[in-house]
């Protein structure tokens, strides 16, 4: 699939599966999920800002997701992919998890040593699960070295200040994922989807009616399935869906994909849109601290005291 006008590098994106789904759970839902799947999606191109986000092989152990390279030093991704459990519950009073994080890589097994990069910190929105389990669902991860861009590594760039989800071609996005398939296992290389925006209004009326899902607000926005009812599923979510602004042909991430258990059952996958979070992404990449603002603003005032 691809866009008929300017071709979207694809946006890779896999999570771990909700972990909130644990033990007994995932039994229960075992025979029903087997049925889900990023259907029809197809063997992604290489993905330069795709990253990895790994905590460990099972998903039951925090399992691995993805994430998405903002800049030379930081990677995107959902609050819930740095912990072990994903539930507001299991989650509350506890630190995130230092994750392992892969670049250049489109398929699993290339996850190795050559392909790592260390990792530094991880700072979660400071709204992460107010309310529930998709609330402020955003995470930065800062790496130890600045990465050396490459053909195989380099940023997707985050929306300008007026670049808007109403002015991008063809309404729709890529987004792309190692999550869950139908044989219950992820994918072992990267496969990827075109999706429409959704009706923000349908997407919020749908979720309302259904239990332990997004209470959908302005700081989100929704995709629908293609015309073939493919969608994203369990093991998606994390990593950014691209978009080609309609007139300057520039692209560049909308959002981060955070409910992804559409599969065949729901219509709507849910994202975290990030042009509702530049200010504090900017603030934590600029190294602001509690202080930063009034140290600032304390300066100019002082600055213009002087003038004659």
């Amino acid at each position: 699939m691809g866009f008929s006008l300017t071709v979207v590098l694809l946006a890779a994106c896999s999570c771990l599966v909700d972990v909130a789904l644990t033990e007994g759970r995932v039994k229960g839902y075992s025979a029903s999920l087997r049925s889900r799947r990023m259907t029809g999606g197809v063997l992604a191109p290489h993905v330069p800002w795709q990253a990895m986000v790994y905590i460990a092989d099972n998903i039951l152990d925090g399992g691995f997701a993805s994430g998405a390279l903002i800049s030379e030093r930081w990677v995107l991704t959902t609050g819930r992919n740095v912990f072990v459990r994903k539930s507001r519950e299991d989650i509350q009073g506890k630190d995130p998890v230092k994750p392992k994080v892969y670049l250049g890589i489109s398929r699993r097994d290339k996850a190795d040593a050559s392909k790592e990069v260390a990792v530094e910190k991880v700072v979660l929105h400071p709204g992460f699960q107010n309310q529930s389990d998709w609330d402020n669902d955003l995470a930065l991860i800062r790496l130890k070295e600045p990465v050396a861009m490459s053909d195989k590594v380099t940023p997707i760039p985050l929306p300008e200040g007026d670049q808007h989800l109403a002015d991008i071609v063809g309404g729709s996005g890529a987004i792309a994922g190692w999550g869950w398939g139908i044989l219950f296992t992820p994918a072992d290389s990267l496969k990827h989807l075109i999706l429409p925006l959704a009706n923000h209004s349908d997407c919020k009326a749908e979720y309302e009616r259904i239990s332990f899902t997004p209470a959908v607000d302005d700081n989100m926005f929704c995709t629908g399935p293609t015309k073939l009812d493919e969608n994203v599923c369990f093991g998606d979510a994390g990593g950014a869906l691209a978009v080609t602004d309609a007139e300057t042909g520039a692209v560049y991430a909308a959002g981060i994909l955070s409910y992804d258990k559409a599969c065949t059952r729901y219509r709507y996958a849910v994202y975290m849109k990030i042009s509702s979070y530049l200010p504090w992404i900017h603030s934590v990449i600029r190294g602001d601290t509690e202080n930063s603002a009034a140290l600032r603003s304390d300066a100019m005032s002082k600055m213009f005291s002087r003038l004659p």
